[in-house]
């Protein structure tokens, strides 16, 4: 094998298609009244869980943007084991972890309850939508092996 194919730049097409979807989200989780905060620590968790170290980069500086801490940046892989996030921060987070790892049925639905009793419907579905996408683009960055600069 002689290297990977960047499939967003093979397929612009598509890849503008997902850019799209995520610039809608992005509104969305706004108009949900999610924090951009939230929805970065979102995107962090996930790609964290997906190891994309391209996606780490570019969400932990758009999260220093928005005004995270960077102590709480260094222990979000551990945020259950601290009380360093709100409580809608860790029902995001773990909605997102369900979203990411769905064949845990009882972590889902123990994540999808804990959600209920602290975020609105419409913001459930961001947390949801925000978790879906990151993942597509985890996908595309994994499999492209994007470099890290």
């Amino acid at each position: 094998m002689t290297g990977r194919i960047f499939i967003d730049k093979q397929s612009p097409k598509a890849y503008h298609a997902l850019v799209q979807t995520s610039e809608a989200v992005r509104a969305t989780a706004a108009e949900a009244g999610l924090e951009r905060i939230v929805v970065e620590l979102v995107n962090l968790r996930v790609s964290q869980l997906n190891g994309c170290a391209s996606c780490l980069d570019v969400h932990t500086r758009a999260a220093l943007r928005a005004g995270e801490d960077t102590r709480r940046l260094g222990v979000l892989a551990a945020w259950r084991d601290t009380g360093l996030f709100t409580p809608l921060e860790r029902a995001a987070l773990a909605l997102a972890e369900a979203t990411t790892l769905p064949a845990d049925a009882a972590a889902q639905e123990a994540a999808y309850a804990d959600a209920r009793a602290v975020l609105t419907d419409d913001q459930i579905s961001a947390v949801i939508w925000v978790a879906v996408t990151i993942n597509a683009f985890n996908r595309v960055s994994v499999l492209s092996k994007h470099p890290v600069h």
